[in-house]
């Protein structure tokens, strides 16, 4: 039994979920960053340019422009991180690898 759970916990992190999800997820551990660094909202807020209005709504909702998601980045530090989400191709198969190398100098995509 403890063999499944394992298996199914491992599972988890290669399910697909949807927006909704992954937005509450980053929320949920944006405020858990900022509780561990002390900082109240009112802080981040000054710290960041983002309205504490904002701030309320994305902890509570995961709902926030990208423009104050990056403010909330770089204010508990994570610039690099938030830099780095399209930073390196990702591919499923090999047939996607070759594809990714044969575009990667194109300024844009063509429809087939």
């Amino acid at each position: 039994m403890e063999e499944t759970n394992d298996i199914l916990s491992v599972l988890e992190n290669y399910t697909l979920t949807d927006s909704e999800d992954v937005a509450k997820e980053i929320a949920d551990n944006f405020r858990k960053r900022r509780v561990e660094k002390n900082l109240t909202r009112d802080q981040v807020a000054e710290m960041s340019g983002v309205a504490m209005s904002n701030i309320v709504r994305f902890e509570q909702k995961g709902l926030i422009s990208l423009k104050n998601l990056i403010g909330l980045a770089k204010a508990l530090g994570y610039s690099s991180e938030i830099k780095s989400i399209f930073a390196q191709p990702k591919y499923s198969t090999m047939e996607e690898l070759t594809q990714i190398r044969r575009n990667q100098n194109k300024k844009k995509a063509h429809r087939k």
